[in-house]
């Protein structure tokens, strides 16, 4: 290894320290840059490890490192989008671990690992190039783990730096930080221990000149102006790490390779397709009878006509331009409608709401159930209690490496195939549905009490989806906790905000015009260029989601549709608090009961009985939980009253009172034996009580190894003294020998061995005479 050489630069709002490495001089070099963000210095390099790959990154804070990797095929897929991957993956030996599966390998994918790993896709699939149909692979390996830094934010930035230094067509990159609120104080990539107090978690990645790519954040009730400030700071540091990877893309001199063909149609047969069916997809889009069926149908007929007729017209064409040039011109009319003309296509000014209903309690047998409509999205949500032993309890490795601890609320999101008209696949989990399900929990988690006494599912099956279904989930789940009794702080609400823009000609990533949508349509999705969901309360923001479908967005258009989500948020809530403006304030009565039973420590032994086999009987007999709380006291969940009842009886029998509490400590009583054992016998003190060892050790004042070395038998009475109760287990202690002389005993013992003695003497004697 050479010496290496350390240039420095600053930069606006921060500084960025440049290094350069030889290697092996065989293999290349090793670059690295510093970037000091709020005091914390993160450290991005290439040119060490994975060399074969078309680009790959490590990025280091603290002592946590990342390292992204990067591999695009050369030829084109048989797709008609982006094929694009993205796999982060945790890795035990990274946190010092092995895995406890019976393997001892990492199996599988866990929940964290997709949801970031959708993270990170959100924050680079924008910016690669239309038309870029090639396999694309982005693999996220953590190195190391420190227990301070958390490596998220790390990987989405390895990826932009892997990406913008590769000879892969993409317009990065991009800059990730992660922003807490912690004493009223924002920080930039807070410590684990800082995120532990912060009522904000807000993740951003930003784009050069300033622009947003992709938002994702929790908050606590977070008021509006707090959460644009820190978007606003959060998207400032991000330009230093984007700096930072431009200055090694220059000093590596990356060059982009150019694919061998982009999937656009051509513009002569765009033309074409505008001409021939323009004035059709205008009128299906102006036609305000049509539902989502309908217009799809008629949208569809209209493109098995035209496409025909393309293939007459353009006979070489391949089937992928066929089907993007009516694309682009269904697309062109139905945004130039809103851009132009101020409508959409179901009638609604661009800030109106569609018609919402609400319902609760809609299956009595349920703990608590909601019903929500917004359009044509209708969503049942339900709630179930169990005991807190039900909680989420996550893998070690999870909690070493990303710090996720037990939770017990949660709410899964289920996305049939019927709810759009298709025939699906039934059974299993996809990153869609756990996504749009982790981000209605986050909407509802804020407002749930940290201590309440049971472990809360909530479960929203989407019946109808027309857009927006994860923020449905968000008010359906809000109608069916208050419906279920659980004392939530507010009632939440969640609206999608939507956007459709006019790129500027003479720069097409700068935006000439735009419109912004309050509760889009899932045809306003597809066709827009953001889908911005945001939940709260009355109060405050409690969750985001931003996915950015262009190459990032100006802060001016992401603060109007934070006010403009605000002001939906608010009608909506109006809406349903008609239905149910507070949660009810007893739970249902078939519902499930905890309480906590106090047992002293003196009857704890029985309780619990021998082998805890008492508490075994009890809950298979019941179907209660009981888990111990602290020395004396255990809860016990039980799933009806009526089971509740049944415990009650039983723990009633097992710990009843009996004459143990006229026992005095000091006093002498007279116990009849039972039962002969090894180690001792058992007695009772009255016939009504429970039987108790006395040790062989507090039989006799001598060492015995069997009760019968003193000649005792079961129906035998004895005098023991009582000395109460052992503090740390519980058990009554009893003594026959403190009752005994010593000097009594000696004497026996002293008595028997010179019987002995002269039994042997006059034997000796007899043999001799």
């Amino acid at each position: 290894m050479t010496p290496f050489l350390r240039l420095s630069s600053a930069l606006r709002g921060g500084s960025i320290r440049y290094c350069h490495r030889s290697v092996w001089a065989s293999h290349g070099t090793e670059r690295r840059v510093g970037i000091d963000l709020g005091g914390r210095k993160i450290e991005i390099s290439t040119g060490k490890l994975a060399r074969f790959a078309d680009g790959c990154s490590v990025v280091q804070l603290g002592e946590t490192s990342v390292m992204v990797t990067t591999v695009s095929k050369t030829k084109p897929s048989p797709s008609s989008f982006l094929p694009l991957v993205v796999d982060y993956r945790q890795k035990a030996a990274a946190a010092g671990r092995i895995p406890t599966n019976y393997l001892r390998r990492e199996m599988g994918t866990t929940d964290f690992e997709i949801l970031t790993s959708r993270l990170i896709d959100r924050s680079i699939r924008p910016l690669f190039p239309d038309g870029y149909f090639y396999e694309t692979q982005v693999l996220c390996n953590i190195l190391a783990v420190d227990g301070v830094h958390d490596p998220d934010v790390l990987a989405i930035n390895g990826a932009s730096a892997a990406l913008a230094l590769s000879d892969i067509p993409w317009n990065g990159p991009v800059g990730a930080v992660r922003v807490g609120l912690v004493d009223g104080e924002f920080v930039i990539n807070p410590t684990r221990k800082e995120m532990s107090s912060s009522t904000l978690n807000l993740v951003v990645a930003g784009a050069p000149s300033s622009q947003v790519v992709m938002m994702e954040a929790s908050a606590e009730n977070v008021l509006q102006q707090d959460f644009c400030h820190a978007v606003k700071l959060g998207l400032k540091h991000t330009q230093q790490i984007i700096q930072a990877v431009q200055q090694l893309a220059r000093e590596q001199k990356v060059v982009k390779r150019t694919p061998p063909k982009l999937f656009n149609a051509s513009q002569e047969m765009v033309d074409y397709v505008r001409q021939l069916a323009s004035d059709e997809i205008y009128s299906v889009f102006t036609d305000l009878s049509h539902d989502k069926i309908s217009r799809d149908e008629a949208i569809k007929k209209i493109r098995l006509v035209s496409e025909e007729k393309i293939k007459e017209r353009f006979p070489e064409a391949e089937p992928f331009e066929v089907m993007e040039a009516f694309n682009a011109v269904s697309k062109h009319i139905f945004r130039n409608l809103t851009l132009s003309e101020y409508r959409r296509c179901d009638g609604r000014d661009l800030t109106s709401l569609r018609d919402i209903s609400c319902a609760v309690d809609v299956f009595k047998p349920l703990h608590g159930s909601a019903l929500f409509q917004r359009g044509q999205t209708q969503v049942l949500c339900s709630v179930t209690f169990d005991s807190l032993e039900s909680s989420v309890k996550p893998d070690l490795i999870t909690t070493a490496l990303c710090g996720v601890k037990d939770k017990n609320f949660m709410l899964h999101y289920e996305f049939p195939p019927y709810a759009t008209n298709e025939v699906g696949k039934m059974g299993g989990l996809n990153r869609r549905e756990l996504g749009h399900g982790a981000l209605a929990e986050k909407a509802l988690r804020p407002v749930v009490p940290k201590d309440f006494p049971f472990t809360i599912r909530v479960t929203s099956e989407v019946l109808e989806s027309n857009g927006s279904s994860s923020m449905a989930s968000a008010c359906g789940g809000s109608l069916a906790l208050m419906d279920a009794g659980v004392p939530i702080s507010s009632p939440v609400a969640g609206v999608a905000i939507g956007l459709i823009t006019k790129p500027n000609p003479e720069k097409a990533s700068d935006i000439q015009d735009y419109r912004l949508l309050t509760d889009i349509l899932g045809i306003e999705d597809y066709n827009g260029d953001m889908d911005f969901k945001m939940a709260g309360t009355n109060k405050g923001i409690t969750a985001l989601q931003a996915d950015v479908k262009i190459p990032g967005l100006p802060l001016k258009i992401v603060m109007e549709a934070i006010q403009q989500a605000t002001v939906a948020k608010k009608e909506i809530l109006g809406i349903m608090n008609k239905t149910i403006s507070k949660p009810r304030v007893s739970r249902k009565e078939h519902g499930p009961l905890v309480e906590n039973v106090r047992v002293p420590i003196s009857r704890r032994a029985r309780f619990v009985g021998p082998g805890g086999y008492n508490l075994r009987r009890l809950q298979a007999q019941t179907g209660v939980t009981i888990s111990q709380v602290d020395e004396e006291t255990f809860s016990v969940f039980a799933p009806t009253p009526s089971a509740m009842n049944e415990a009650q009886e039983f723990i009633a029998e097992v710990c009843k009172d009996d004459q143990e509490q006229q026992l005095e400590f000091g006093a002498v009583y007279t116990a009849t034996i039972i039962e002969i054992r090894d180690i001792g016998v058992m007695v009772k003190l009255y016939p009504n009580m429970s039987a108790v060892l006395l040790h062989n050790s507090q039989l006799d004042h001598k060492r015995i190894k069997h009760p019968t070395a003193l000649g005792l038998e079961v129906g035998q009475q004895l005098q023991v003294k009582y000395f109460g109760r052992d503090p740390t287990d519980g058990r009554m202690r009893l003594s026959r020998k403190v009752l005994l002389s010593p000097a009594a005993t000696l004497v026996k013992t002293l008595s028997e061995k010179n019987s002995i003695t002269m039994g042997t003497v006059d034997d000796q004697s007899s043999t001799l005479s």
